[in-house]
């Protein structure tokens, strides 16, 4: 009588337990399918763009990656055709896999937005340079160093104003080409300004500049 009483109490445990175990299935489930998405979302997200921005992976061309310019590349113009037009020129030499130039490529759209339609914007990049033993001055060639970024300013007669390589912060790059532009210094106007007439320079500056 005491072991027939005791079946369906038995029986009830088992299903207890049978269930207490597939609910540990799905829960275990659950939490492989949560942390794999939040591997994905790591992944995928910001961390990889941190991670791209400050290795010497190659993602592409930087300019429309970590600066959002993709019009400076190709270049509009080569530097022989500026030197020739007598138009002052920034050439900028790069590659696509340095994590210097990645950092280096805002500052150049920067330069972009506020002389880009008197200054010709020339980024090439340096594994394009065919190696020679002489270079024409009309060549990005004769200029590289060797080391990237390298940043070289000329003004309209062709001069080289600056040519340093490494992160040259943009204020340095504004003052020379300001030099270029006879334009008056940072110190007496934010504002792109003509030194003879004290005006704005609208085809420097498209509208107000603020930094």
């Amino acid at each position: 009588m005491r072991l027939l009483q005791m079946l369906p109490v038995q029986a009830v445990c088992s299903r207890q337990l049978e269930q207490v175990s597939r609910l540990q299935v799905k829960i275990a489930k659950f939490l492989v399918v949560l942390l794999l998405g939040l591997g994905c979302l790591t992944s995928w997200g910001v961390p990889t763009a941190i991670a791209g921005l400050t290795d010497d992976r190659y993602d592409g061309n930087i300019f429309p990656l970590y600066a959002g310019n993709g019009y400076l590349v190709p270049p509009r113009v080569t530097l022989a055709q500026s030197l020739e037009a007598h138009t002052p020129a920034v050439l900028v030499l790069y590659v696509d896999d340095s994590s210097d130039s990645k950092a280096f490529s805002p500052v150049i759209s920067r330069l972009d937005a506020y002389y880009g339609r008197a200054a010709n914007l020339i980024p090439v990049t340096a594994d394009s340079i065919p190696p020679k033993e002489r270079y024409d001055p009309t060549e990005p060639g004769y200029y590289y160093k060797g080391l990237v970024p390298q940043t070289v300013v000329f003004d309209k007669g062709g001069k080289v104003l600056l040519n340093k390589t490494g992160m040259v912060p943009y204020e340095e790059i504004d003052d020379v080409l300001r030099q270029a532009f006879d334009l008056l210094p940072r110190t007496e106007s934010e504002d792109l300004k003509r030194r003879a007439f004290n005006e704005v320079n609208t085809e420097l500056v498209p509208g107000n500049s603020s930094r």
